[in-house]
């Protein structure tokens, strides 16, 4: 057993539902996990990021490490939902069996404290190529997942579902410029719902802190639109105020 795990608590743990956003649809980040059944044989599944606390390290920090050494991103949004604590969090023998093959500690029970991340995958590419077992999935075919992962994702979507309505989270998962179609299906992946265009484009360019750059869309079949910029500068200060998108 390597220092570290002598050190670590094992019954505290986070774990990081990680959302991005590709082809209209919402996706998050799983990794793959290796286990042996009772007769020995080799399986895999998949389960979300997340970690042991190390010494020092609080559970914001816990959390922020794991998503930088998926990402490469620091600045990256992050909250805190809940805590999942219930006794029979770690029920099934394949679970606790895993978690004894990668700690070295025998855990019976273990809570977690459930964040979701928002990034914009493309930002994630090149860390991403470094890490084999790693793979976006969309959030409507997630499979069956270790512990109770399923939970915390369905969990964290609903917190998501929430908070876009009356913060902007939305611009995190597009790249630094995007057009209003992108973000109209940003918002319509997210709700999971159909929005009338002509009343989605009103009220976003109500919001003082979306920009319209000097640049279009090139090559392109359609008329090429118009690219936006999130101002975050704009948007912190003028956030007592709504922020002017409501669904």
């Amino acid at each position: 057993m390597s220092p570290q795990e002598k050190s670590i608590n094992p019954h505290i743990s986070v774990d990081c539902v990680i959302f991005g956003f590709r082809d209209t649809r919402l996706k998050v980040l799983l990794i793959e996990r290796e286990y042996f059944d009772s007769e020995g044989l080799p399986h895999r599944d998949y389960k979300l990021p997340g970690d042991f606390p190390a010494p020092g390290e609080d559970l914001d920090m816990a959390a922020y490490r794991t998503l930088e050494e998926l990402t490469g991103l620091r600045d990256i949004y992050l909250k805190q939902y809940a805590v999942f604590g219930k006794p029979d969090r770690l029920s099934a023998s394949i679970d606790r069996n895993w978690l004894y093959a990668t700690t070295g500690h025998r855990i019976e029970r273990v809570v977690s404290s459930a964040y979701f991340a928002l990034v914009s995958i493309p930002e994630t590419e090149r860390v991403q190529k470094m890490h084999s077992r790693t793979k976006w999935t969309d959030l409507k075919t997630i499979p069956k997942l270790a512990f109770d992962h399923n939970d915390i994702i369905d969990t964290g979507y609903r917190h998501l579902q929430e908070i876009i309505r009356y913060e902007p989270i939305g611009f995190e998962l597009l790249p630094e410029k995007f057009t209003l179609r992108q973000l109209q299906n940003v918002y319509e992946g997210i709700l999971d719902c159909k929005l009338d265009n002509r009343n989605f484009r009103k009220k976003a360019l109500k919001a003082s802190y979306l920009e319209q750059l000097d640049e279009k869309q090139r090559g392109v079949a359609h008329k090429p639109a118009h690219f936006y910029h999130f101002n975050r500068m704009k948007y912190e200060k003028s956030r007592k105020n709504f922020y002017g998108f409501h669904f």
